[in-house]
């Protein structure tokens, strides 16, 4: 029984190709690490004198009881728009498409 079961659930890795799924995902994680220092290190200091004194990234909105933590939303939207170019540039240069639309 164990035998047929572990049979079936190679065969069921192989199908839904579970083993590449794995493998992008860790490699998608260290891309990630790798594209947020990037930015962190590479882009945000062209950025930081437009936007002077990083104060603006603890700014916060209050309305009654409820805090908002405005500065940090935004700063983490300027963030994903910095790494969702960055990720377009990559796939556009390195993997040498021609044309990238959306389906």
């Amino acid at each position: 029984m164990c035998k047929k079961m572990c049979k079936e659930f190679m065969g069921f890795l192989k199908e839904y190709k579970v083993i590449g799924l794995a493998i992008a995902f860790i490699i998608g994680g260290a891309a990630k690490e790798l594209i947020t220092s990037f930015v962190d290190n590479i882009i945000m200091p062209f950025i930081s004198p437009i936007l002077p004194g990083g104060a603006w990234q603890t700014a916060t909105l209050t309305l009654g009881p409820f805090i908002f933590g405005i500065g940090a939303f935004i700063g983490q939207v300027i963030n994903f728009i910095i790494i969702a170019f960055v990720v377009f540039m990559i796939a556009k240069n390195i993997l040498k498409e021609e044309k990238i639309s959306k389906k």
